[in-house]
């Protein structure tokens, strides 16, 4: 079986404090990745043979975020048949976000792209990684325990509620 890759890109620079949440669990995962900046504006061409030349380079899924129009990752999933996750990012000429968050969601039929939460890169690295969890023995363990993991956090924190009451302090609760 072929190394399995995740190509993580974004529209500029300032996009990376948030895009980094996706390289973060996937390197937690062990789901190969990389990263880096595409923007569909300002170099057309490359994010046009970024997409063209992405499963032949091995990439399975594609994370794209995007502030403001917000049009990396639709313009990515027009011309590629691979799976499309879109991050909303909330940017410095955005309008709370809900332009991002708009124009990644109303994609025409035919030009679907998976769209996380405003800022959600960690969501899209995961849902990235179940989508090679579907076909990868080793992810999907590793999500398994990962989600596992999640499951125990939050059950330590209902049990310290549940002995100290909701105003007992610092409780560890999940927030992520």
């Amino acid at each position: 079986m072929s190394k399995v890759k995740v190509g993580i890109i974004m529209g500029s620079k300032s996009d990376l404090p948030v895009m980094i949440e996706a390289a973060n669990i996937l390197e937690e995962l062990e789901v190969p990745f990389e990263v880096t900046i595409v923007s569909a504006h300002r170099t057309p061409d490359r994010m046009m043979k970024y997409a063209n030349d992405a499963r032949k380079n091995g990439l399975q899924v594609i994370i794209a975020g995007a502030g403001g129009a917000a049009h990396l990752p639709g313009m990515v999933a027009a011309v590629t048949t691979l799976p499309v996750i879109g991050v909303p990012v909330k940017s410095s000429n955005s309008i709370d976000g809900w332009d991002s968050i708009l124009s990644i969601l109303q994609m025409p039929g035919g030009v679907p792209v998976a769209t996380v939460a405003l800022n959600g890169a960690k969501n899209a690295g995961i849902l990235a990684a179940q989508i090679i969890g579907s076909h990868d023995k080793k992810v999907a363990s590793r999500l398994q325990s990962y989600k596992e993991e999640l499951r125990e956090k939050v059950e330590e924190a209902a049990q310290k509620m549940e002995e100290q009451g909701y105003k007992g302090g610092k409780i560890g609760f999940a927030n992520n």
